[in-house]
């Protein structure tokens, strides 16, 4: 499993803001940030869902170009993804669809970062499959908020007592 991954990039604040807008839809945001000198020579940015995962430093842009493919968790947000990467400057790779000759449920979208990084959203769910994850997740918490809930007491049961001494 990887833990965290990185590019170098020829203008920090342009990817910057480039990321964050267009990694929103997926959950991400900057959470880290370092001015030049404080950790590294650079500028540089961890952005993440729980944790920064996904890092950006100001420097000469790799070559070759990276692909970097980001998980989503339903085809929505694969669109979303899309949309909002493109409105942030990115350049259209390859709009959102079904890339079946991947496997038959792969939906993905690729957009060119500011350096020409191919950077894609995808999602190897079937169509609705995700809501019914979530659906099924939330439908999992019930139980546990029960659990926590003040225990009742146990009915009486009817005994019959002997009446012999």
């Amino acid at each position: 499993m990887i833990d965290h991954t990185g590019l170098t990039v020829s203008n920090f604040a342009k990817s910057k803001a480039f990321y964050a807008k267009a990694l929103a839809p997926l959950g991400y945001t900057v959470m880290m940030e370092f001015a030049a000198g404080q950790i590294a020579e650079v500028e540089t940015a961890g952005l993440g869902t729980e944790k920064p995962d996904f890092w950006i430093a100001r420097g000469t842009p790799n070559l070759p170009r990276l692909h970097i493919a980001f998980a989503a968790g339903s085809r929505a947000e694969v669109d979303a993804f899309y949309r909002a990467a493109l409105s942030a400057g990115g350049r259209d790779n390859g709009p959102p669809g079904v890339r079946a000759h991947y496997h038959p449920d792969y939906y993905g979208a690729f957009v060119l970062d500011p350096d020409g990084h191919n950077i894609e959203a995808v999602c190897h769910s079937p169509p609705g499959r995700a809501a019914m994850a979530a659906l099924k997740a939330k439908a999992a918490v019930k139980p546990k908020a029960a659990a926590k809930a003040k225990p009742t007491k146990p009915a009486k049961k009817n005994v019959k007592r002997s009446t012999k001494k």
